[in-house]
């Protein structure tokens, strides 16, 4: 599929800030998968589509995490989660795209899972660290991004679990075990 072809599919289904947002995640994506060797056409191609679902109601994506017998705890943890998975289950279904690289860089671009791929890595920073986020921690984590892709996931990880106990969130189990990974493989 080509680029303009995906991103007309994609802004159907988006607020505009949230389809500036893509496109900061796709061209972030493309870089990284440039410099650290991953597919360039299968990060952009995620990065179009890994926020596909993220307006749809919330109703539906519950919905469709019972019926695709998705992991029942996705529905425990917070809305936030849902839009991820269901978002690779729905470009599947109604956009055709059926390359699993692709589909599982969409379904874990926010928990993060253990043995995340390049692909999965790339999507995962390229979201954290599109030019239009601003947040505590977020320009050290793209210094990071310069120099080794796993030190800047770390960091992003570390600091989105310290955000979310820091506010009294749960924490997803797969984003737990992705860091705990993350640092094992690094030691």
């Amino acid at each position: 599929m080509k680029r303009e072809e995906a991103l007309e599919i994609v802004k159907k289904q988006l607020t505009e800030r949230r389809y500036v947002h893509t496109v900061g995640v796709t061209e972030t994506a493309i870089d990284l998968a440039k410099q650290y060797g991953a597919d360039v056409k299968k990060a952009e191609l995620a990065a179009i589509f890994h926020d596909y679902a993220k307006f749809r109601p919330i109703e539906e994506m519950k919905d469709i995490v019972i019926s695709e017998k998705m992991p029942a705890d996705l529905l425990e943890y917070g809305e936030e989660l849902l839009h991820a998975p269901v978002g690779a289950y729905l470009v599947r279904k109604e956009v055709g795209i059926i390359d699993p690289e692709v589909l599982a860089a969409i379904a874990y671009h926010t928990s993060g899972r253990v043995n995340m791929t390049l692909l999965d890595k790339v999507v995962f920073l390229a979201d954290y660290i599109e030019p239009g986020r601003s947040f505590p921690g977020v320009e050290e984590v793209r210094q990071l991004a310069k120099e080794n892709l796993d030190s800047a996931l770390i960091l992003a990880v570390s600091n989105t679990l310290a955000f979310l106990i820091k506010n009294n969130q749960a924490v997803y189990p797969d984003t737990f075990h992705f860091y705990n990974d993350l640092i094992l493989q690094h030691k």
